[in-house]
């Protein structure tokens, strides 16, 4: 993911991401029911989605989401425990990243819709 921008906002995009995503291992790990990290986890993903997804990755950024969306915690439960904890791992970065996707796919509706942009 690139830094989204040019200065102290890209920065700031950029570091979101990472301590997001860091973030949304551990608690996966650890505390896998934690409602507080969910909230930051929500409010990074949103820094996230306004900073840091540029026009030009869009699209591979929301076909991970939706692959990390789909699968979701469910996909590793029949391995016990460690699948039980790959899962709250992966529905922790399903929770980062889904609301930035959902900014960025508004973000894409508007330029499509913006007069003038179409041929």
């Amino acid at each position: 993911m690139a830094t989204g921008g040019k200065g102290v906002m890209g920065f700031i995009g950029f570091w979101a991401f990472i301590i997001g995503f860091i973030l949304a291992i551990l608690a996966g790990i650890f505390w896998p029911a934690n409602a507080t990290i969910v909230i930051v986890l929500v409010i990074l993903g949103i820094i996230i989605g306004f900073l840091n997804v540029t026009a030009k990755e869009f699209m591979l950024f929301l076909l991970a989401t939706i692959a990390l969306v789909v699968v979701g915690g469910q996909a590793f439960t029949s391995l016990g425990t460690v699948g039980a904890k790959l899962g709250d791992v992966l529905s922790h970065i399903a929770i980062l990243v889904a609301p930035a996707a959902i900014i960025a796919a508004v973000k894409a509706l508007w330029s499509v819709a913006k007069p003038g942009t179409s041929s």
